[in-house]
């Protein structure tokens, strides 16, 4: 892709969960749901929220350490039956979908970069209507698992744009620890899962602490 004089960024990618999607509490409250099922040790708000935008697998293991790796699938499996039950609940965040059409309309790529499956994610592109809206999605269970750069390096190889054409905006470490990985510029959203004194040694270019001041930074500086 040949860089316009007019962006600084080409490809702007996104987290899923608690940047686009207002989905944080509810994982949260499915992470736990499904520990009570098995009578596991329950994790606490703050340690349920830390591992949204990991792979099912690592979140699992961060969520109940010392938890057996085979019942994992067990534990993943209530997870999925309280998260399926309860999806139809989320929406974007107010604003997302302004903001979204805005970037198109500067004719910037868009992609998403999410812990959550191929599955999951077609799931919720379908309920929230952007089904087209992105250039090009990755999902943890296709690629390596954030904060692998994996995911973000086959997006820029992907769509023809090069590092330094490209943003990673996220609410979690995960998130910003990936764009640095992979060598890219990143933002972060307090609105979501970690909380904002986490952020500062991944040297974010911006904290956005709602949509529409995310929606202003980017139409003044990407």
């Amino acid at each position: 892709m040949n860089p316009s004089p007019s962006r600084r960024f080409d490809l702007i990618a996104f987290d899923w969960d608690g940047t686009l999607f207002d989905s944080t509490m509810l994982i949260v409250r499915c992470i736990q749901n499904a520990c009570r099922d098995l009578a596991l040790p329950v994790p606490s708000d703050a340690d349920a929220a830390y591992v949204i935008g990991l792979g099912l697998h690592d979140a699992l293991k961060h969520a109940v350490p010392g938890l057996s790796p085979d019942r994992y699938p067990e534990l993943g499996a209530r997870y999925r039956h309280h998260y399926l039950a309860s999806q139809h609940e989320l929406v974007l965040f107010e604003g997302t979908l302004t903001m979204l059409q805005a970037l198109k309309a500067r004719q910037h790529l868009l992609a998403v970069a999410t812990g959550k499956n191929r599955r999951g994610l077609d799931d919720a592109l379908a309920h929230s209507q952007l089904q087209g809206v992105f250039d090009s999605t990755r999902t943890a269970d296709e690629t390596a698992g954030k904060p692998h750069p994996r995911m973000l390096l086959e997006l820029m190889q992907e769509l023809g744009v090069s590092p330094e054409r490209t943003l990673m905006i996220g609410d979690t470490t995960h998130d910003l620890q990936l764009a640095r990985n992979a060598g890219t510029a990143r933002v972060a959203v307090s609105y979501g899962a970690h909380e904002v004194e986490s952020f500062t040694e991944y040297e974010p270019l911006f904290v956005a602490h709602n949509t529409g001041e995310l929606q202003a930074w980017l139409a003044a500086n990407a």
